[in-house]
């Protein structure tokens, strides 16, 4: 029997060649957490061991539509939320988010001069701020020193401004339901101490009372959601004596990698958020807060940072295993970290407007081989920062790659 040949249109060819070139170039552009943790030795090994180091990843694609719309694709890595990290300064995000809504509310200017008053045990009077311009403290002031280098003392102020009923009660209300701010960072205080917040009082340019906070001690009683947390073999206590058990955590702060990295999202994109869920934000807070989540401190005036905050002193994805000035002026990290207890954590909005590229990324790996507590003996400079360092490198080129 005679067999016909097949007749092929060039259109045909063509699409054929199109489905070709589409699939190889495209195909390419599969993300797999396994591929990228694989490309180097310390990422390796790290992954290997991802249990003793409770590291947890979350990478968020951004892709635009012809209108500008931002669309989400989300990738995790061993994400858990009933595995307990202590988040350290990572409360500063929402707190300082929460302290704009709540002044706007009181119709208060930010940089309006804020005192704080003492009136019970483990309470600081503060009434100069020598990083301010004018001298005074304000909320502005305490968030640019918050974001710009992590500031502990003002944390402690915009907390007590806040009040943990007040800081909860909005948090729930934005879906987070889980986080628990309930302590500052002050070593001292133990206790309802934590929960019972100094008198704030705003004041005018001439030094008019504008109005006056009255002490507050939380009503509410807000657990750990995850129940009893301890961890560690040992740990040092304030009297610097080595204790033969775990570190109790149970009734510390409590942020989710899932829960940080949402609330950075939902700041760098709040006027795409559901309305319920969107900041009570003007665009001038809104802008402000990006600007001190991004500026490296030497870019800072008033307040003003010495050569000791280098630029990448809380920019750990990228450059966080390197003190060098950092030159690339194109791109941009928008982030929050933490550090403490031998964990350390980075969430982050990477932008490199040039290349056309966004993404999220938010980390957490806990560094302690000797599995004491409050030793002082981390492995940050060996394992965590590199860890992080070389991961923001790897996804940074992965997205270069990416169409």
């Amino acid at each position: 029997m005679k067999v016909s040949p097949i007749t092929i249109s060039k259109a045909t060819i063509c699409n054929i060649a199109f489905l070709l070139l589409f699939k190889t170039f495209f195909g390419q552009q599969n993300f797999s957490f396994d591929e990228v943790l694989n490309k180097n030795t310390l990422l390796k090994n790290v992954s290997a061991n991802k249990t003793k180091y409770k590291l947890q990843i979350i990478y968020t694609q951004i892709n635009r539509d012809s209108f500008g719309t931002p669309n989400f694709k989300n990738y995790t890595y061993n994400v858990d939320s009933t595995t307990y990290f202590y988040c350290a300064s990572l409360v500063k995000l929402p707190c300082s988010i929460m302290a704009l809504e709540k002044l706007n509310e009181l119709q208060i200017d930010k940089n309006t001069i804020m005192f704080t008053d003492s009136a019970y045990t483990c309470q600081h009077s503060v009434k100069s701020d020598t990083t301010n311009i004018n001298g005074y403290p304000s909320i502005a002031q305490y968030i640019k020193r918050m974001l710009l280098v992590s500031d502990n003392h003002a944390y402690g102020r915009v907390y007590e401004f806040l009040g943990v009923d007040y800081l909860h009660h909005r948090l729930f209300n934005l879906g987070y339901k889980n986080m628990r701010i309930v302590h500052r960072f002050d070593g001292g205080c133990k206790g309802i101490e934590h929960i019972t917040t100094n008198p704030v009082s705003f004041y005018s340019s001439d030094l008019k009372l504008i109005s006056h906070q009255k002490q507050q001690t939380s009503k509410n009683t807000y657990t750990n959601p995850i129940g009893t947390v301890k961890i560690g073999k040992a740990y040092i206590d304030a009297k610097n004596k080595k204790i033969q058990k775990p570190k109790d955590f149970t009734e510390m702060n409590y942020i989710s990698l899932q829960n940080i990295h949402s609330v950075l999202q939902r700041l760098v994109f709040n006027e795409y958020s559901p309305k319920s869920y969107r900041y009570n934000l003007s665009t001038s807070d809104q802008e402000f807060l990006l600007k001190y989540l991004t500026l490296y401190p030497r870019e800072s005036k008033y307040p003003t940072y010495s050569n000791t905050y280098f630029d990448s002193y809380k920019k750990y994805f990228i450059y966080g295993d390197s003190k060098k000035q950092i030159t690339n002026e194109n791109i941009s990290i928008t982030n929050i970290v933490g550090q403490s207890y031998g964990f350390m954590i980075d969430c982050a909005y990477i932008k490199n407007k040039k290349e056309n590229i966004e993404f999220m990324l938010s980390a957490v790996i806990y560094a302690n081989d000797d599995g004491v507590i409050n030793d002082g003996k981390y492995e940050y400079n060996t394992i965590a920062l590199p860890f992080l360092a070389e991961l923001g490198r790897q996804i940074y080129d992965f997205e270069l790659k990416r169409n």
